[in-house]
């Protein structure tokens, strides 16, 4: 990624999220560190789940090495399962899951998915069903690197084709192949009609 044009962007702190596991394919924490280090290049602040290991350990050791700014946000319960990183610029223990994904979401400027497993979409599609309901107007990415996010896309394609996701929102998850464009597409990404406002709105 190091020869590939700075994006402009006006995200200030992005959250990522991604796999506190190690996969056996190198390819995974690779990305990580190269996404962590082009980050901190742009001069973007990190917010993420606090972590040392797997891919979250990948992407705040990068970003520090190269001078950026690691926010860390984690659950008091996983700090000693996730081996709660003390190197970062600023580490958040909070009580619960739902606190940490709610200080996510007031620290950060916009949400880019790495790859992961259960809780990592978790994370990625309660941003989409706030950005739904109106409670956020952030972009939400997805770095589909490997084509890894496939599968996930076609069946976010399938609940917009069937009618489960409204027209109106079904450019909330944006999905790139490569960083640069992700962040160019998030960084131009129109806020939608919030749920809300759809449901009562004068027929």
């Amino acid at each position: 990624m190091n020869d590939q044009k700075s994006p402009r962007t006006r995200l200030k702190r992005i959250a990522i999220y991604c796999g506190s596991a190690t996969p056996a394919d190198p390819r995974y924490i690779d990305l990580a560190r190269e996404v962590g280090a082009e980050l901190a290049r742009w001069g973007i602040t990190i917010v993420y789940g606090g972590g040392r290991l797997g891919l979250m350990g990948a992407v705040a050791d990068a970003a520090l090495a190269e001078g950026g700014e690691v926010i860390g946000v984690i659950p008091e319960a996983l700090v000693k399962a996730e081996a709660a990183h003390r190197g970062l610029t600023d580490l958040h223990i909070v009580p619960d899951m739902h606190s940490r994904k709610a200080l996510f979401t007031s620290l950060s400027d916009a949400f880019l998915t790495l790859p992961g497993g259960v809780g990592t979409m978790d994370e990625l599609w309660e941003a989409i069903s706030w950005a739904q309901l109106g409670y956020h107007s952030k972009p939400v990415g997805v770095l589909n690197a490997f084509g890894f996010y496939d599968l996930l896309i076609a069946f976010n394609r399938n609940m917009i084709e069937t009618g489960f996701i409204r027209p109106a929102h079904a450019g909330i998850m944006i999905a790139r192949d490569s960083l640069p464009a992700l962040i160019d597409s998030m960084e131009r990404y129109q806020p939608h009609r919030p749920l809300i406002e759809e449901m009562t709105r004068p027929l």
